[in-house]
């Protein structure tokens, strides 16, 4: 084999998430092979009864969401989630792309079926944003914290984004599917440089993590919430986000298709709207309706 050639295998290996140090005269050595999240790999380390039971497995996709609505549309029983090593289309909320390279992270889309009415739906975002952040400052993130409604930070940078969608009548919930992605294993450098400043990853704090462990953590607690919330509520839940929030008790710009105001975010509602006191009244900002950002000191 010519040098070209191993050269473009190491390449397609590297974008792979394989690490190598390379020497002039003896070539290449393997240092770091990625912990591939594939269902057998998953099932050794699953603690739950029910979420990831069931594992569809992708080395690459365009969006796990899209693959986890024709699952559930088909029947796919509840707990079941669609994991990729990559995502080609990766998005977030209002169809931002979500960076999402090979064996660099984790993205994945979980398949529930509640019983809980149709308006509470919205909630399940906040959910999985208190089960994430958990996760995260259980596996050495601490200062992880919730920026409303559905984005994890660390120190000011976006380590998690969640996206949850899903398909309901007026009286029932025929499924959510709800969209996780962690940044584990991408330097800082690689990041697309028109958000590098502004997202972080397990790798970029100085973490090194397990893929398959913080999967099964992460679903471990959207496992212990989702129980509270079909049999309780989502009351506590809320409670927990908010002491989990680096949005509440700070100065935030809201931006919407017809204004734009400053002011500081005091609370949530029942319904997980967020209450914004301008100075002469307080705002109910809805999620689906605008981006949240920071007000610089």
């Amino acid at each position: 084999m010519s040098r070209t050639a191993v050269w473009k295998h190491i390449k397609i290996l590297k974008e792979r998430g394989y690490i190598f140090e390379s020497s002039t005269r003896k070539g290449y050595r393997l240092i770091y092979a990625p912990d591939l999240l594939t269902p057998l790999e998953i099932a050794s380390v699953l603690r739950t009864h029910s979420l990831g039971q069931n594992v569809v497995y992708l080395e690459t996709t365009n969006s796990t969401n899209e693959i986890a609505k024709e699952y559930a549309r088909n029947g796919a029983e509840e707990g079941t989630i669609i994991v990729a090593e990559e995502q080609k289309m990766g998005r977030g909320r209002f169809s931002r792309s979500f960076y999402s390279p090979f064996a660099k992270g984790i993205w994945f889309s979980l398949i529930l079926r509640p019983t809980f009415f149709p308006l509470e739906a919205s909630k399940s975002t906040l959910l999985a944003a208190v089960a994430v952040c958990r996760a995260l400052r259980s596996a050495g993130l601490p200062q992880a914290a919730i920026k409303w409604p559905n984005d994890i930070l660390v120190d000011g940078r976006k380590l998690v984004g969640i996206l949850t969608e899903l398909s309901a009548s007026m009286e029932r919930i025929d499924y959510i599917v709800m969209g996780i992605g962690i940044n584990t294993g991408i330097e800082r450098i690689e990041f697309p440089e028109d958000f590098r400043d502004k997202t972080t990853s397990f790798l970029a704090e100085g973490i090194a993590v397990s893929r398959k462990q913080l999967l099964a953590a992460v679903l471990a607690e959207l496992e212990k919430l989702y129980m509270v919330a079909e049999t309780e509520g989502f009351d506590k839940i809320l409670e927990d986000w908010k002491t989990l929030s680096c949005t509440i008790g700070n100065e935030v710009q809201v931006i919407s298709e017809d204004k734009t105001f400053i002011g500081k975010a005091v609370d949530l509602d029942n319904n997980g709207c967020l209450l914004v006191d301008t100075g002469t009244k307080i705002e109910r900002v809805i999620a689906g309706d605008v981006s949240i950002r920071p007000v610089k000191q």
